[in-house]
């Protein structure tokens, strides 16, 4: 993305990506246990953003900062995925739906807090738009009255998830902008391979479950490229693209768009049927994000 005329595409093009991966994901579970999971998905995006990165910048150095800085993005990544995976592993699908919707949220907060980013009535409105749209959407697909059940634990992972996320996103700008959204994303990628790779064997121990004995079938090969190499190597490149040329509470308003892609995705690719409100709520939801995205233009 060299052109900041055209920055939202790229965070809109990830939050698309990551439509499918709550079905995909949760389809995994039952094949692969979600750590093991979270380890496969990096470890594989790790290595095609490592190709991409050595030859796009194969002569780039970086000092002890950098380096450390990359390490905390990495720790944030581990933090993200595994209780993003172990919570949506014990919630229902509204609860892991409705959850998502607080990544902007503290995104929004996490940029004025640490980087001072402005926080306008407009951008304000424009969250709440979106995030009604997102809600009223999420509404006419999911029953509602589940959120009580569940698991409690499971909440608070996802939580953390939506924080941990937000934190990624803020805490990434500063590397971005010096060297590049490519760069930020590989380095944090590859860092927290070692971080979630330990965990592996504390869940085998835990639930008896061997990584060992995940079946190799072409169904669970693809759903861990689909993880790896678009949900994750693309995804997090387009999403520090856009970074690059707006605040994080600025890109984080496109993360509504991704349970809204996951419903039409959901219909096109599973004949679920679309909820009364779709239409509406996302109308209502790409209002919300023009609005936050065209704030001080």
């Amino acid at each position: 993305m060299t052109d900041a005329r055209f920055w939202g595409i790229a965070p809109a093009a990830a939050a698309s990506l990551w439509g499918g991966m709550y079905v995909v994901s949760k389809w995994g579970f039952a094949h692969v246990p979600p750590v093991t999971l979270a380890f496969l998905r990096v470890a594989l995006a790790a290595v095609a953003l490592l190709a991409v990165v050595r030859a796009a910048k194969p002569a780039r150095s970086f000092s002890r900062r950098d380096w450390l800085d990359f390490a905390h993005l990495g720790f944030w990544v581990a933090v993200t995925l595994v209780t993003q995976f172990v919570g949506t592993d014990l919630t229902n699908a509204s609860q892991g739906s409705l959850l998502t919707v607080l990544t902007p949220v503290f995104t929004l907060g996490l940029g004025i807090a640490f980087h001072g980013e402005a926080l306008t009535g407009r951008k304000v409105g424009g969250m709440a738009l979106a995030a009604a749209g997102t809600v009223v959407v999420l509404a006419g697909q999911y029953d509602l009255t589940t959120l009580a059940e569940g698991s409690l634990a499971g909440v608070a992972l996802l939580l953390l998830a939506s924080l941990g996320w937000a934190a990624y996103t803020v805490a990434g700008k500063r590397l971005v902008r010096t060297y590049s959204a490519l760069e930020a994303a590989t380095y944090s990628t590859a860092l927290s391979v070692p971080m979630i790779a330990v965990l592996v064997p504390v869940e085998a121990v835990a639930t008896g479950a061997s990584p060992a004995a995940v079946p190799l079938t072409p169904a669970v090969v693809a759903a861990v490229c689909y993880l790896g190499l678009l949900s994750t190597a693309a995804a997090w490149y387009l999403w520090y693209s856009g970074l690059a040329f707006a605040d994080a509470g600025t890109v984080a308003v496109f993360f509504f768009a991704q349970p809204v892609v996951g419903a039409a995705l959901g219909a096109l690719l599973l004949g679920e049927s679309l909820g009364a409100g779709y239409v509406a709520g996302g109308a209502v939801m790409g209002l919300g994000i023009y609005l936050v995205s065209t704030a001080g233009e």
